[in-house]
């Protein structure tokens, strides 16, 4: 059986370096489901277990918002909440002083509506596992950043105030009230996908992670349940942190 596999991938190189090809083709059949189809109540009643158990779960009130939250460029009071969130909650997951933390825009998939909310919200606004990662960059790398992020029409950040200028650079950057010095050494909060060099952010590919393993959506539901544990709503606002400059 080994000698006859051995001599078949000779074969099949042998024709693949000739240059010869086959066309194939493939068929495919629609199938439409609906009421009309008969269903296995052994498949249901097994799935009913974990579907009742989830939802039990999922619905499960973590704080109450007094308006609704929405995300949006350049900025907005839901990035602004998920970036205080993180930057908050990795200062005491890692016990360590950061400088500033990033959401990607394009990372947060829903909003917060007025009354309660639920950990399945928290799914919704976070379904994917991003973890939080630390990362020591110069200022210069940020400022790198920090334009890339300008390019991209501005992203939640928290610890950061800054301009977008007409040629889409970060300008007038200040971090944590004072001006941004290429030289001088920053702790910065992104998620795994960023710090790994997702939308096009390569550069921060070699620099050396804190991981702790910490999801930011658990991070965010252990955030918004620190409201309710102080008797307040979930609330934020727009403040500035990235407006476009006057040109």
């Amino acid at each position: 059986m080994q000698l006859k596999c051995i001599i078949l991938l000779f074969f099949l190189t042998l024709f693949t370096a000739a240059g010869f090809s086959q066309d194939f083709k493939v068929h495919y059949t629609d199938y439409t489901i609906n009421k009309a189809k008969q269903t296995d109540s052994a498949v249901l009643q097994l799935l009913s277990n974990y579907s009742d158990s989830l939802n039990k779960h999922m619905n499960i009130v973590i704080g109450f918002a007094t308006k609704p939250l929405y995300s949006k460029q350049p900025e907005s009071p839901l990035g602004n909440l998920m970036a205080d969130c993180m930057k908050e909650m990795a200062e005491k997951k890692f016990g360590t002083h950061i400088h500033a933390a990033f959401i990607n825009a394009a990372g947060i998939r829903s909003y917060i509506s007025k009354g309660d909310i639920t950990i399945g919200k928290a799914y919704e606004l976070m379904p994917f596992d991003n973890l939080i990662v630390l990362q020591e960059v110069t200022g210069a790398v940020l400022m790198q950043y920090l334009n890339k992020v300008a390019e991209m029409g501005g992203w939640p950040l928290s610890g950061i105030t800054m301009n977008i200028n007409k040629d889409k650079k970060a300008v007038n950057v200040l971090v944590e009230g004072r001006p941004i010095n290429d030289n001088e050494s920053y702790t910065i909060a992104n998620s795994d996908y960023i710090a790994n060099g997702g939308s096009n952010c390569d550069f921060l590919k070699p620099i050396p992670q804190v991981n702790k393993g910490y999801l930011l959506r658990d991070a965010l539901i252990e955030y918004i349940r620190k409201f309710s544990t102080e008797g307040k709503p979930v609330d934020a606002k727009t403040e500035n942190r990235i407006t476009y400059a006057n040109n």
